[in-house]
């Protein structure tokens, strides 16, 4: 189980183009990823080499442009796979009512005929914490727009576990569909694959019939060995999506955390045949970043990866910056930084 990031295809000309733009008939992944027994010697037996990772991303970058032609395209593709967030001290139900009209309408209908979707856009889900789990649920009525709900004493995971698996209920019972929990970091740290283990079963358990996202909170791991090691136990223990950050930690998403993470979804699904969703989280705030995630995920996953329900970006500024660039396109315009702001 060994990760070794090799190099690039030889010329391998722009990126083509995703199918179908717009927003996918269902934000929820046709099939759970069930789990696995333990394997702890697979675990203890996986090894990245940092050196490797570094490599690819960087000869990707260089080797596979998006067209201009088939930009559109692709920024309406990130629109359709963001769980648009909010994850303030300061929200408010009036706040994450307009985050939700957002959700249902993340470009004008002129814009989305001019740009070629081919069905309604919106955007996968939305983010919010317990207590306006109810108020996004009831603003999203009718729309097959997800509410997720951030989970397990988020961002930091040290509540009682208890305490953590009765947040999970509250906001399944409250109307959350998708449920972003975090681990005990320390159980990564100290190897204590086995804790993790267990502690993300009890998760998962507690999640019912809620998606759980795992949140690794990957800059903190240390090592991408170790990033890789708690992305396996993650998914045998029953993680639907593996992610990478809560977006509050000094160094959160990240191009190689998300390769490594990649390569353990892959090599989890050429042992066991589940498709386990990659979801980046913290930072990523440009279009640009947007696409370099996109084509990393074509590369390393394959097409069938790029839909919502295998594929998320965790942001609150991300959808802004690419109405700035669709608008460009539209209008040959630059708008300013706060004309596309959220409010």
């Amino acid at each position: 189980m060994s990760q070794s990031p090799e190099s690039p295809p030889p010329n391998p000309g722009p990126a083509p183009a995703p199918a179908g733009p717009g927003a996918a008939t269902s934000a929820r992944p046709p099939a759970r990823n069930p789990g696995t027994a333990l394997d702890l010697a697979g675990v203890q037996a996986t090894r990245v080499n940092a050196a490797a990772v570094a490599s690819r991303i960087t000869a990707l970058a260089a080797a596979r442009p998006v067209a201009a032609a088939v930009r559109p395209a692709w920024l309406m593709r990130a629109i359709a796979c963001t769980d648009l967030t909010t994850l303030a001290g300061d929200d408010t139900p009036g706040r994450v009512r307009r985050l939700c009209a957002k959700a249902r309408l993340p470009l004008s209908p002129e814009a989305q005929t001019a740009l070629g979707a081919h069905r309604p856009l919106t955007t996968a889900a939305v983010c919010v914490y317990h207590g306006l789990v109810e108020t996004a649920v009831r603003a999203l009525d009718g729309t097959g727009i997800a509410v997720a709900a951030v989970s397990t004493g988020f961002p930091a995971g040290l509540s009682p576990l208890p305490l953590r698996i009765e947040e999970i209920r509250a906001s399944v019972a409250a109307g959350a569909r998708e449920i972003d929990v975090v681990i005990t970091r320390a159980h990564a740290l100290t190897d204590n694959w086995s804790a993790l283990y267990d502690e993300i079963a009890a998760f998962r358990d507690a999640c019912g019939d809620a998606h759980m996202k795992v949140i690794l909170a990957t800059g903190e791991l240390g090592s991408p060995t170790r990033v890789a090691r708690a992305a396996l136990v993650a998914m045998m223990a029953g993680a639907d999506f593996v992610k990478t950050s809560t977006g509050m930690e000094k160094v959160n998403a990240t191009l190689p955390a998300a390769l490594v993470m990649m390569r353990a979804i892959r090599d989890y699904h050429a042992r066991t045949g589940a498709r386990v969703g990659f979801k980046p989280a913290g930072g990523i705030g440009s279009a640009d970043e947007a696409l370099a995630y996109l084509v990393l995920l074509r590369e390393e996953l394959g097409p069938e990866w790029m839909t919502p329900a295998r594929f998320r970006f965790g942001a609150s500024r991300l959808l802004g910056d690419i109405e700035r660039h669709l608008d460009l396109t539209l209008t040959g315009r630059h708008a300013s930084p706060d004309h596309f702001a959220l409010g």
